[in-house]
């Protein structure tokens, strides 16, 4: 995608990420007619989905001019720098990168937790940022309605990341090492 600014500059975009792992019933639902006409309501234009190691196929759209939406997927990307600087929206699986590398770039975020991981650590950091109102949280089978009723981006509060240094000062400090 080398000239993502220049093609999609005066489109909304939703970008979905699931990251390097397979998710298929994120991207299942994301390709769902409810789930399309929900984000055509709230004005998006093209839907571009990451779809990593899944095997479940989107359906691409040239779509546009009939009013639908226009879909496209790939599998990886060195970087989806440029993806997520040009989206509109981003959804995407909960881990921790994609999430912050997400709310940096002060994007609208919908987090859709993956129920079907074992240990799902990633499932409290997603309700703790949308408790603090960074982002929107669902689950596959609540993202329509996420869509529909919650996904108001003017409630959205701007995340501001910690300041490391005094933990860093600490923990140098606890092992002997000169402060600076």
């Amino acid at each position: 995608m080398d000239n993502v600014n220049n093609d999609f500059e005066s489109k909304r975009i939703v970008f979905v990420t699931v990251g390097t792992t397979s998710f298929d019933s994120l991207v299942k639902t994301v390709d769902s007619d409810q789930v399309k006409e929900a984000l055509l309501e709230k004005g998006y234009t093209h839907l571009v989905i990451q779809m990593g190691r899944g095997s479940y196929i989107p359906k691409k759209s040239s779509g546009g001019e009939d009013g639908s939406l226009v879909v496209d997927y790939f599998t990886f990307s060195s970087s989806i720098a440029d993806y997520l600087r040009s989206a509109s929206l981003v959804i995407s699986h909960a881990g921790s990168g994609s999430i912050f590398e997400t709310l940096r770039l002060a994007k609208p975020l919908i987090v859709v937790v993956n129920e079907d991981l074992m240990d799902n650590h990633q499932s409290e950091l997603a309700e703790e940022l949308a408790e603090r109102k960074h982002l929107f949280c669902g689950r596959p089978q609540t993202l329509c309605e996420v869509i529909k009723s919650s996904l108001n981006v003017d409630i959205i509060v701007p995340y501001e990341p910690g300041d490391a240094n005094p933990v860093a000062k600490l923990i140098n400090k606890h092992l002997g090492f000169p402060a600076d």
